[in-house]
């Protein structure tokens, strides 16, 4: 496991995940960032840079030309190694599964090999001090990197991770997560657990606008963030990527639910 510590980190911070492929979207989180006055250096990004939309290599590029803190995600180690699938987690045969099938040869045809070298130094957790907190900031789990956490899963199932980070770096009040592509915050006894979302797809609410994380004074807060989500549309259809998460990036709800907890879908 690699590890990389920023140290003091006591002016505000962004953390998001997921930009996806989403040029748009993440053009619009650097934006944000800038307007808050908030340095690259302090725009930390939970991973998967590249997975369901039209614009794998720009994105990449622009966040490697942004200097951002990255923690590696699933598909960055996928890519970084070669692999013929996104190691996402998702259940086989699931029709998350089988679209994935589509969104990951396109990635893995337009990632080159300098980029994938890059993927393959991102450490697997990244911690800093903010206003006297210890923070964290990983990918799914660290039993895991494509472990599925809710707003809704078991405290033990929080609490297992907590001590694997506790275990490799040491007390931690805060952790920041991606992967579900689901912002949420959730109080672990004395630790707070904060999944910063997604910016390259919306949260399957039925709105276009995407989440990320805000760290300010001490205090999380999470946001919403508006892009130009027709133009990542458009993206999307230029490639051929219409099977579903096209549509979704307008009407703000997924192809496929069946990667959610039951509770969580709109049907329950």
């Amino acid at each position: 496991m690699k590890l990389v510590d920023l140290g003091a980190r006591d002016t505000p911070l962004v953390v998001f995940g997921g930009p996806y492929s989403n040029l748009h979207a993440t053009q619009a989180l650097l934006a944000k960032a800038n307007a808050l006055g908030i340095a690259p250096r302090n725009t930390i990004c939970t991973g998967d840079l590249v997975a369901y939309c039209g614009a794998p290599a720009q994105t990449m590029a622009l966040i490697r030309a942004a200097g951002l803190p990255v923690v590696a995600g699933n598909c960055e180690k996928q890519l970084a190694a070669y692999r013929m699938d996104c190691g996402c987690g998702f259940a086989d045969g699931s029709t998350c599964d089988l679209l994935s099938a589509g969104w990951y040869a396109y990635a893995d045809a337009a990632i080159g090999a300098d980029d994938r070298g890059w993927m393959d130094g991102l450490p697997d957790m990244v911690r800093f001090i903010h206003q006297g907190l210890r923070c964290a900031v990983i990918h799914g789990g660290l039993s895991d990197i494509s472990r599925f956490l809710w707003s809704n899963s078991p405290d033990a199932a929080f609490a297992h991770e907590i001590a694997r980070i506790e275990a490799r770096g040491g007390p931690v009040d805060i952790v920041f997560a991606g992967h579900s592509g689901i912002a949420f915050r959730r109080r672990i006894g004395p630790v707070l657990w904060v999944n910063a979302g997604a910016i390259g797809m919306p949260p399957n609410d039925g709105t276009p606008r995407t989440d990320y994380a805000l760290l300010r004074d001490g205090k999380v807060t999470l946001h919403k963030l508006d892009y130009d989500h027709a133009a990542a549309r458009a993206d999307m259809q230029a490639a051929g990527l219409t099977h579903g998460y096209d549509a979704a990036l307008a009407t703000g709800y997924w192809p496929s639910e069946d990667v959610l907890p039951a509770s969580l879908r709109r049907s329950s």
